[in-house]
């Protein structure tokens, strides 16, 4: 069974990439707007099923509409950050509180829509990706990589390599980390802070969705996967640190690795509780996450 392990780190690698691209989207989002969006599993959800019925009406691989998903949902996530704003801003009741209670009705209706138009069967999203695996030897223990897991990896580190240098190196990082520093501060500098809150909720939902598309390639999507989805990236983000985004990749990683050595050695049924004893037992000793840095 020890030859399983180096195995079972490669997939856990692999699963914390795909992890890490939900997840990164989610941190950001609470950083700037310190909202914690129980929608970001229905977010990938619609977004993988809009790949999904793309591949099948215009009969394209499915990596193409990656764009496309991540401008139609980034614009739906611009349109409806003034109303969760209008709810954080609410004089009446805990802002962070009314915006959880908030996304999490959202992501209550979006799954009930999801049932009704897209039913309850599982799919599977078509790509060129799938086709492939990379294999060699490492000593007497002969390894297997996916080609489509390998390129979740890649896409999550040029998601989470653009972010940070958008945040860093831009005056529009730099007015966004502004407004989550001190939102009032940043205000009075002349910071515009619903345009800016706007673009960064724009981005957190357009790259949400745009990983259904390659969740759906690595695994079967239906309706009701958002769930699993939003209790992984809330992990995740927590035992980063809440809003502290470059310690989402380690935590992601950390994670997968977990459940992938659960599915290979242990019940794959305590995955969920071993991840939980471990986020917990982390927290007791470091609150703010795994690096101190959280909010």
């Amino acid at each position: 069974m020890i030859s399983l392990l180096p195995q079972a780190l490669i997939d856990g690698i692999l699963i914390g990439g795909i992890y890490i691209t939900f997840a990164i989207g989610f941190s950001l989002a609470f950083g700037v707007m310190h909202i914690i969006d129980f929608a970001v599993g229905e977010w990938v959800m619609l977004g993988a099923f809009m790949g999904f019925y793309l591949n099948r009406w215009l009969g394209l691989d499915t990596v193409i509409f990656l764009p496309v998903v991540f401008v139609f949902f980034g614009f739906i996530g611009y349109i409806l950050q003034p109303v969760i704003y209008k709810v954080l801003s609410g004089k009446r009741g805990n802002p962070h509180l009314m915006g959880l209670v908030f996304t999490f009705g959202l992501g209550l209706m979006f799954r009930g829509l999801g049932l009704t138009f897209f039913g309850f069967y599982s799919h599977s999203l078509k790509t060129f990706l799938t086709s492939g695996s990379l294999s060699f030897e490492m000593g007497s223990v002969f390894l297997t990589i996916p080609i489509v897991r390998l390129a979740g990896l890649l896409y999550a580190l040029v998601i989470t390599f653009g972010l940070t240098y958008i945040l860093k190196k831009t005056d529009f990082g730099i007015a966004a980390r502004a407004v989550a520093q001190n939102r009032e501060a940043a205000g009075l500098m002349g910071v515009n802070i619903e345009r800016i809150s706007s673009f960064i909720y724009a981005i957190y939902v357009g790259i949400s969705a745009m990983t259904g598309i390659l969740i759906g390639s690595v695994f079967s999507i239906n309706a009701q996967m958002g769930g699993k989805y939003t209790i992984m990236a809330f992990f995740v983000v927590v035992l980063a640190g809440m809003g502290y985004l470059a310690g989402v990749p380690w935590a992601a990683f950390l994670l997968g690795i977990v459940q992938s050595i659960f599915l290979i050695y242990f019940n794959p049924g305590w995955t969920l509780l071993a991840v939980f004893i471990i986020l917990y037992v982390i927290l007791l000793v470091s609150p703010k996450g795994l690096f101190g840095r959280g909010i």
